[in-house]
C-alpha cells in the first residue's frame, strides 16, 4: 500500500526479511570459516623418538626439515612471514652419568658453540622445568642470510631464539625456537603449548 507524503508517492519496501536473511547467511560463513581455521591450526602431531624416550607435539601444518645423528626433529611454520622460517628442532645428547653436567655448564657450553652464529647475542639464561624434568633456558639473537646465493633477492634476518637443554636420566635434549625478530611474539606463545606436551625420560 503506497503513501502520499508532500505529493510524493512513496511505495514500502518489502526487503526487510530478505536483508536479514542475507545477514544471517553472511554471518553462518563468517562463523565457519573461523571455526574451520581454528580446528586446523589447532591440529597437532605427535613426534616420539625411536626408543620412545622423548614425544612433543607440534602443529600438523608444520613441515619436517632434515635430520641427523644428533638432530632428531626439526619442523617449520611454511606460513612465516619471512625468508627465514620459524621453526623447532630437538637435538639429542648422551650424558656422562656418573659426573653429570650441572645446568649452569649446560648453559656455558651452549653459549659458547652459539657464539659461532654470525652476529650472535646474547640476551638471558636461567633455571627452568620443562615437563616435569629439570632445564636450563637461554636467549640470544643472531643474524641469518636465509638464501645465500649470488643474486639473492633476500636480505638477512635477525633471528630470535629460545633454547631449553632438557636434562632426562642418561640424556640431554636441546628443544630450540628460532623466528624472524617480527615473527617472535606469536612463534613464542606456541612454543611454550608444544613444551607443555614434552615429555622426556
Amino acid at each position: 500500500m503506497s503513501q502520499t507524503i508532500d505529493n510524493i508517492t512513496v511505495w514500502p519496501l518489502r526487503t526487510l526479511p530478505k536483508d536479514v536473511g542475507v545477514a544471517v547467511v553472511v554471518l553462518a560463513a563468517l562463523l565457519l570459516g573461523v571455526l574451520l581455521r581454528s580446528s586446523v591450526e589447532g591440529n597437532t602431531r605427535i613426534f616420539e623418538n625411536a626408543d620412545h624416550t622423548f614425544s612433543i607435539s607440534y602443529p600438523s601444518t608444520w613441515r619436517s626439515g632434515t635430520v641427523t645423528d644428533t638432530v632428531l626433529l626439526r619442523v617449520e611454520d611454511p606460513q612465516t612471514d619471512s625468508a627465514y622460517k620459524t621453526n623447532v628442532t630437538v637435538e639429542e645428547r648422551e650424558l656422562d652419568t656418573t659426573s653429570p653436567p650441572t645446568l649452569q655448564e649446560f648453559i656455558d657450553r651452549r653459549v659458547v658453540q652459539r657464539g659461532a652464529l654470525t652476529g650472535y647475542h646474547f640476551l638471558s639464561s636461567a633455571e627452568r622445568s620443562v615437563g616435569g624434568a629439570r632445564a636450563a633456558e637461554i636467549e640470544y639473537a643472531f643474524v641469518a642470510q636465509p638464501i645465500d646465493r649470488s643474486g639473492s633477492d633476500s636480505l638477512p634476518v635477525v633471528v630470535h631464539s629460545r633454547e631449553y637443554m632438557v636434562v632426562a636420566k642418561n640424556r640431554a635434549y636441546y628443544i630450540t625456537l628460532a623466528a624472524p625478530e617480527n615473527d617472535f611474539d606469536r612463534a613464542s606463545r606456541q612454543f611454550d603449548r608444544m613444551l607443555q606436551t614434552e615429555k622426556a625420560r
